[in-house]
């Protein structure tokens, strides 16, 4: 119900029934119930109207209409005219969306291998061609069941029932394809959310036309509308224009269809077939989608681009080349989605420029021989050091010291045969966990409480337990009613909440805390709360913890602890990731709880903090004191606001910088580039290394700490051996693209000649003093500037790398891999601006390591999402702009970069450039900017809500 009042614009009625049926049928939730949860909805501004339905009566709604009373309605929020579907989670096409891929090989006519799979009746290995769709880049997925043998409505229902029931394919929407209406129904019927039918058209008149639109209109979906009449198919730019403009008079004034729901499709036909009426077809389309899209406002184009190169078909690298190119420049005339191969497309810029030239040439149709000269170039290509002694000694004890030393020192060589020869001296399995193991656990406890462990050790010797554990499970569930069950001290949901993928400090804390004996249930990443909350009642959990790194996923925690306030909640909630603060639990999330929230700094804290509050002579104490410290940070934050200046002030104060000659990049577009990890180890941080794994201090003056240098030595040979391993065996890939465009300053807002905008927000915190108000707009010169972009990732394969190690309960080394992830993509970002400076305007000798670390150096690359530049919904623009989605990069809805091992950003070259905090702004400039980004103001809250210096 809060979801939907946060975006329908309409009435929201909520009617619940008296509680659910009793065993004889009938409803015992009294009215004072019944009531009191409606104005609990009401108050929170989720509802238009209240009423009661099944089990309900007369006292039940006099109840309901006196708890409403003096309660105001909630405030429908304006409608805004953009294309929305959904599978599980919602898809919006905006402004910022760039082009929508429909991944087009769950398509019995279009391939052979899916065709193959459905015939057979193998409808699982269909499942995974959608799967590849998906992961691929898919952002809807086309599925058509046409075929002479088949029966296609049945085919259909079944197809789409089956992957309704795997989430990853489920997530996104679908477009059911077929030319008969029939099966489009049938399809239709299947879907979990809004989706398209895949074609209606004018061939059969007026009035089956809109007969058809008002079915589909009927099952709430959009409609993809062929070019093609009673005549037949439109093949001229003057016939698809006509055809399109007809059909959207008919939809709008007679079937009442909203015009983002409507998708033209005017036809992409084959070129180069040697047949001379074809050789304009490409042409003609890019025209006709110029046209379509000002002749009819609100529709969106899209087509099936395969069909384009269907006379090379069996040749990829062609078809590549020729689907990229029309797409590039289809794109610009108005194409906002196609029906592609997810997942196989060059790069514009990547296609040899002997080849690109034949290409353009067939597409817009340049020269009589282009088909001949593209058919023979067609046919001239198809589509170990040494050992060390090891110290053996500790084997010569009896089993229980072996299995204490192998736990305390995290090894695992021989846990599985210890394990077994204890379980056969003690005669139970339990025995042997309760007993030594768990001995030995408690030791590596008592060291990491005290300071004299480090939490690498910790991981390994979980790592250890774990794998003692997976070997004697077998054991104890062959003698579970004879074993019991281990006690443990306190049950713990962790998640990283929805819209988020970074979960590295949440797995160290769940290791921390299995490692002394409580029960953690980890939930993994982008976890809606539901199911966080849904978990912690089935299990009965005495916690729940909630994880998160970009800001937009703090928004996310207090909508968690909102709810579990609605859900009657009382655990304890805590509240960790990198973008989380004392303060900001304090001032937003506590206040949406009515039980306590604690804010736990790192893995070192959480044991100290849960074993308080689960232990009833301590914890009345310790939520006293959270509380009166959570009262002290709120009373800061409301005394700390420092005045602004408005909007107009701050830019009548911008910096004016001398922009001289203005230097000149090496090119101009996107290249990709794909190191070897061997070039960026050299420009690894280790120092942030080891600040994952709680090792505070500089590298390389760290390894000869007092009191930290064993281990921190230990950590770093282990983590030379895994990235000796992940290079041996090419483990981990590293991928990025960049670019240089030609750009201005235009206000806040940096324009780039394409027509791509990267709205800037300015400092408007009142200094005190003369300096300027700043905004990266700044450092760009009003005409003849340009600026750079990147997105690089060194975490291709690291989530498959990870989980086989925790498959094999090596937690140590699945968090090792993605910390060394995390690094080689940070190192990867400072070698291409090293590379991108060198190239660009800074010329001489190479720097040594400690300078480019230090930043020692002219230019900046600022990160959406951090200070200078805080929005991370501008990361969406950046992607379209790089195309960064083809190099495998992706985002999430809270536009957490995937995999997560990446980093991305803008380049400036103005030797007066540098990194600053945009800080709190007004609401002036929050409207402005939701304005320059056409957005809703509260929209460009939700992004924004840290920098935010006013309550909403």
């Amino acid at each position: 119900v809060e979801a939907m009042s946060r975006v329908a614009p309409v009435y929201v009625i909520c009617y619940p029934n008296a509680g659910l049926p009793n065993s004889f049928g009938g409803y015992d939730e009294q009215p004072p119930t019944t009531s009191s949860l409606l104005k609990e909805f009401a108050k929170a501004g989720f509802l238009n109207a209240a009423g009661g339905c099944c089990g309900t009566g007369p006292e039940h709604i006099r109840q309901i209409k006196a708890a409403m009373a003096d309660i105001p309605a909630r405030q429908v929020p304006k409608r805004d005219p953009r294309p929305r579907f959904s599978g599980l989670e919602p898809f919006e096409i905006s402004p910022d969306s760039g082009f929508v891929v429909i991944g087009e090989r769950t398509n019995v006519t279009g391939s052979i291998r899916f065709r193959r799979l459905i015939e057979s009746g193998d409808f699982a290995g269909a499942v995974q061609v959608a799967l590849e769709q998906v992961r691929g880049g898919a952002n809807l997925l086309d599925v058509n069941m046409d075929a002479d043998l088949l029966d296609s409505e049945a085919a259909m229902v079944r197809f789409l029932n089956l992957i309704a029931t795997e989430p990853e394919i489920a997530r996104i929407p679908v477009m059911v394809d077929s030319s008969k209406i029939s099966v489009l129904e049938a399809g239709l019927k299947c879907l979990q959310g809004k989706g398209v039918a895949n074609s209606i058209s004018l061939k059969g008149g007026e009035e089956s036309f809109l007969e058809q639109a008002r079915l589909v209109r009927r099952h709430g979906a959009a409609a993809v509308v062929m070019a093609f009449d009673e005549v037949g198919q439109a093949d001229t730019v003057e016939r698809k224009v006509a055809i399109c403009s007809r059909a959207y008079d008919l939809l709008v004034d007679k079937a009442g269809f909203p015009p983002e729901d409507i998708i033209f499709d005017p036809n992409i036909l084959p070129i180069a077939t040697g047949i001379e009426e074809h050789a304009g077809y490409a042409k003609a389309f890019i025209e006709a989608t110029r046209q379509i899209k000002r002749r009819c406002p609100g529709v969106h184009v899209s087509g099936g681009v395969s069909n384009l190169s269907f006379s090379f078909r069996g040749n990829d690298r062609v078809r590549e080349a020729i689907h990229s190119a029309f797409l590039f420049h289809a794109i610009r005339a108005g194409l906002d989605m196609g029906i592609v191969n997810a997942g196989q497309l060059v790069v514009y810029e990547d296609i040899p420029k002997d080849l690109l030239e034949m290409v353009e040439d067939i597409i817009f149709d340049r020269r009589p021989d282009a088909t001949e000269r593209l058919v023979e170039f067609a046919k001239s290509i198809s589509g170990g050091g040494t050992k060390r002694e090891v110290d053996l000694s500790w084997r010569e004890g009896p089993v229980e010291e072996r299995l204490k030393y192998a736990v305390l020192h995290g090894e695992v060589a021989y846990i599985e045969e210890d394990a077994e020869e204890a379980r056969v001296k003690y005669g139970k399995p339990l025995l042997v966990i309760e007993g030594p193991m768990m001995d030995g656990m408690k030791v590596v406890g008592d060291l990491f409480g005290a300071g004299k462990m480090f939490l690498p050790q910790v991981v390994k010797s979980a790592r250890a337990m774990k794998r003692a554990v997976a070997y004697l499970e077998p054991f104890m569930q062959a003698e579970k009613k004879a074993s019991g069950s281990q006690r443990v001290r306190g049950k713990l949901v962790l998640a990283t909440v929805k819209g988020d993928v970074h979960d590295i400090g949440k797995n160290i804390v769940g290791v921390v805390l299995a490692c002394n004996n409580y029960e953690v249930h980890d939930l993994g990443v982008m976890v809606p709360a539901d199911k966080i909350l849904d978990t912690a009642i089935e299990l009965g959990a005495d916690v729940v913890g909630l994880s998160g790194l970009i800001t937009p996923s703090l928004d996310e925690m207090v909508m968690v602890a909102k709810e579990m306030t609605r859900r009657d909640f009382r655990i304890p909630l805590l509240i960790g990731g990198a973008t989380t603060s004392k303060q900001h639990t304090a001032v937003r999330i506590a206040p949406a709880y009515d039980g306590t929230t604690v804010h736990v700094l790192d893995a070192s804290r959480v044991i100290g903090v849960v074993s308080d509050l689960l232990d009833d002579g301590r914890r009345g104490k310790f939520e006293s004191e959270n509380a009166a410290l959570q009262e002290k940070l709120r009373a800061q934050h409301t005394s700390s606001r420092r005045p602004l200046l408005t909007l107009t002030e701050s830019r009548a104060r911008r910096l004016l910088l001398p922009f001289g000659e203005l230097p000149q990049p090496p090119f101009v577009g996107r290249k990709v580039i794909e190191p070897e990890l061997a070039q960026l180890r050299e420009y690894v941080d280790w120092t942030f290394f080891f600040h994952a794994w709680e090792l505070k201090g500089k590298y390389p003056a760290i390894l000869d700490s007092p009191s930290q240098g064993a281990a921190a030595r230990e950590l770093f040979g282990h983590a030379q051996e895994l990235l000796d391993e992940i290079q041996a065996n090419r483990w981990l890939q590293a991928r990025g693209v960049y670019g240089f465009w030609p750009a201005r300053a235009d206000g806040d807002d940096i324009a780039l000649d394409n027509g791509v905008r990267f709205p800037m927000l300015r400092q408007q915190v009142d200094h005190g003093d003369d300096k300027p108000y700043l905004s990266l707009a700044d450092f760009v010169a009003p005409e003849g500037d340009h600026i750079g972009a990147f997105a690089v990732t060194a975490g291709l394969g690291v989530d498959e790398l990870s989980g086989r190690f925790v498959a094999e309960h090596d937690d140590y080394r699945a968090i090792m891999v993605k910390a060394l992830a995390d690094r080689l993509a940070e190192a990867f970002a400072e070698y291409l601006h090293e590379l991108v400076r060198r190239s660009w305007y800074e010329k001489g000798p190479k720097q040594p390591n400690d300078e480019l670390i230090s930043e020692k150096y002219r230019g900046i690359r600022p990160a959406f999402g951090y200070p200078a530049c805080p929005d991370h919904s501008e990361k969406q623009t950046l992607f379209d702009l790089l195309d960064a989605r083809s190099i495998g990069m992706n985002l999430t809805e809270s536009g957490a970069m995937t995999p997560t091992a990446a980093v991305s950003g803008l380049y400036f070259a103005h030797p007066q450039s540098r990194y600053f905090m945009v800080g709190k702004v007004g609401r002036d400039q929050i409207e402005d900017y939701a304005r320059r980004k056409g957005m809703t103001a509260a929209e460009a809250e939700r992004w924004l809500r840290p920098n935010l210096a006013y309550d909403e």
